[in-house]
């Protein structure tokens, strides 16, 4: 009788201890669901203006891009051309020219802004006074309002009162460029202001980097006699193939769709020697009325920069080195 009061004792216990279990995994299934509908409401509104400013745009854009519309003449104005946008687009002259200058104002700003941020952060990285203040003078072309920094330098490159011409006039230039009005070193002139805006917040992201540089390895190397350039090479520069992958694409990524310093500074002037394709792609919508025609640019040129995107992240599978 004792041993059937066990079992009996022993069954009830069983039965609690399942009863809690399962009250447990209610409460705590309970209190998921509402976490994860109070996460889905963190995310609604980056989601919702995701979806308003960006997703429907770009739907809506793939659409004109196979239109004839001037905007004017309202939604109903819209003609179905089909692909006649882009055909006409490979045989426009203007269009390749832009696409030329983009690529010259791409491959030399996005490289040189790469490298002087890097000179910048090995400086900024060692023992020098008022390192933090350096840092922080570097670092505000970045953060400036874009309207100053073009003022500021519509004024240095000004080819009569400018202090840059000043200064080589100083060291015996008889005849300096005329920067922003001269077809011939508008771009360049565009390029140096890019380096120069772009080359604090490429060593900022190199300074962190060069924190997780480890300092027994230098120091284990220049015990066995390596020197300063070659420590650099083996060590410094593996740790810091990632920073540099990353500001690459994103520059690349920058550059191309680079409008606002060029709008403000040169108008795409003189001539066309600073017309890039995005100013191209403004201008043929916002000043010709010929959005089907400027969509289908823009469009062109985002899948152009997505594949050599793409083509740069399957390099850096190989090349680049993740500690």
């Amino acid at each position: 009788m004792m041993s059937t009061l066990y079992d009996s004792e022993a069954t009830i216990t069983e039965r609690q201890n399942e009863v809690n279990a399962k009250r447990k995994r209610a409460i705590s299934r309970a209190r998921g669901e509402s976490a994860g509908w109070i996460g889905y409401l963190f995310i609604a509104p980056n989601f919702i203006g995701f979806l308003i400013f960006t997703l429907l745009p770009l739907i809506f854009a793939l659409f004109v891009a196979f239109t004839q519309w001037d905007v004017v003449s309202g939604l109903g104005g819209m003609q179905w051309v089909g692909l006649e946008n882009f055909t006409t687009l490979l045989s426009d002259p203007s269009f390749w020219e832009s696409a030329r200058i983009t690529l010259i104002y791409v491959g030399l700003s996005v490289p040189l802004t790469t490298v002087a941020g890097l000179l910048v952060a090995l400086a900024l990285n060692g023992p020098i006074p008022g390192r933090a203040v350096l840092r922080v003078i570097f670092f505000i072309p970045f953060i400036a309002n874009s309207v100053a920094i073009a003022t500021t330098w519509i004024l240095l490159y000004h080819p009569t009162y400018g202090p840059i011409n000043a200064v080589l006039k100083a060291l015996g230039v008889t005849q300096p460029p005329l920067w922003l009005v001269s077809s011939q070193w508008a771009l360049p002139a565009l390029i140096g202001m890019a380096v120069w805006g772009g080359v604090g917040y490429a060593s900022i992201i190199y300074l962190a980097a060069l924190q997780d540089v480890p300092q027994e390895l230098h120091e284990a190397a220049a015990i066995d006699g390596a020197g300063a350039w070659a420590r650099f090479r083996v060590i410094t520069l593996p740790f810091l193939s990632p920073a540099i992958f990353f500001l690459l694409v994103t520059g690349f990524i920058g550059a191309s769709q680079n409008f606002g310093m060029i709008n403000l500074m040169t108008q795409g002037g003189p001539g066309r020697s600073t017309t890039v394709l995005s100013y191209y792609i403004y201008q043929s919508g916002f000043q010709f009325y010929r959005f089907g025609y400027a969509a289908a640019m823009a469009w062109v040129m985002f899948l152009v920069v997505l594949l050599l995107t793409l083509l740069l992240w399957r390099i850096q599978r190989r090349g680049i080195f993740y500690s």
